[in-house]
């Protein structure tokens, strides 16, 4: 199948593109990669009279840091933060994410911006920017605004963009000190979307006492989720005293919307999830132990 009639807009700059987005409102589509929206379009489960591409927008792309974070532009391909020797020393979570993402393939088109944006619960990338408390820049007519992941993603393929606003960077933490991090990811096959995953960023201190944990879960609802309650128990225990096996439970045992469908069961996901949530954290304090 073919996707049903457009109007393509190129716009030469971000503002040119927000204006573009504020005349056409939810008839509008933005497009940088198309990784998602051309299946979509083609398969007709979506249809949007306006596409605005912004995929050859520079001032989008590209990544910068400084002593406190790392800002990554919205059209920066996934292939190039895979690339980055910033990303993987400055936020290792979320080079080791990007090698999980489908095939090198769709990495050397696929952007960063498209996929938060795309917000689909069982992707990589949503998960890391919920994981690290990533902030992501929104740009309209009216001008820019910064939106916290924790409130950026708001149900199935929706976040808290307005129809009007176009995703521009996100800007992730840099983490000081002893530090771990880790993704897990359970599959059918290699580059498919994960039945669960957990992403885990945890810092320990001088006493191997856990100082802050984040625990990230993905493939096990409506949206990204974090694990808060097990976080805060976590902060303040020794390493050689936490059950990894028993924690990787306790974060998914309270977990009401998990999807079910041919590849496997709510149940089954959800012990798969607490599966991925104990790798995921062993591997993380292992590193932490030896940083």
């Amino acid at each position: 199948m073919k996707p049903s009639a457009f109007e393509y807009h190129r716009p030469t700059t971000p503002e040119e593109a927000a204006e573009l987005l504020e005349e056409f409102g939810d008839e509008a589509k933005v497009i940088a990669g198309g990784q998602s929206l051309m299946p979509m379009l083609n398969l007709r489960l979506a249809a949007f009279d306006h596409l605005i591409d912004i995929a050859r927008l520079t001032e989008l792309s590209g990544i910068t840091h400084d002593s406190t974070s790392v800002t990554v532009g919205a059209t920066t391909k996934q292939a190039t933060i895979g690339r980055s020797t910033t990303i993987r020393t400055s936020v290792p979570l979320l080079s080791r994410a990007t090698s999980l993402i489908g095939h090198l393939p769709i990495r050397n088109r696929g952007t960063i911006g498209g996929s938060v944006a795309h917000a689909d619960a069982a992707a990589e990338y949503p998960a890391v920017a919920l994981t690290l408390d990533a902030e992501l820049e929104a740009l309209s007519s009216a001008g820019r605004r910064t939106i916290q992941a924790a409130e950026f993603f708001t149900g199935m393929w929706s976040t808290a963009l307005r129809d009007d606003e176009l995703l521009t960077k996100v800007t992730f933490p840099r983490w000081e000190g002893r530090s771990g991090y880790s993704i897990a990811e359970f599959s059918r096959r290699k580059g498919d979307f994960a039945l669960s995953g957990a992403c885990v960023a945890v810092k320990v201190d001088e006493n191997a006492r856990v100082e802050q944990c984040n625990i990230g879960l993905f493939g096990l609802g409506p949206v990204p989720m974090r694990a808060t309650a097990i976080e805060r128990s976590l902060v303040g225990c020794s390493i050689d005293a936490l059950e990894v096996r028993e924690i990787g439970h306790a974060a998914v045992a309270d977990l009401s919307s998990v999807p079910a469908d041919l590849h496997g069961s709510s149940a089954y996901r959800t012990r798969v999830g607490a599966t991925m949530v104990a790798r995921a954290l062993t591997s993380a304090l292992e590193e932490a132990i030896d940083d």
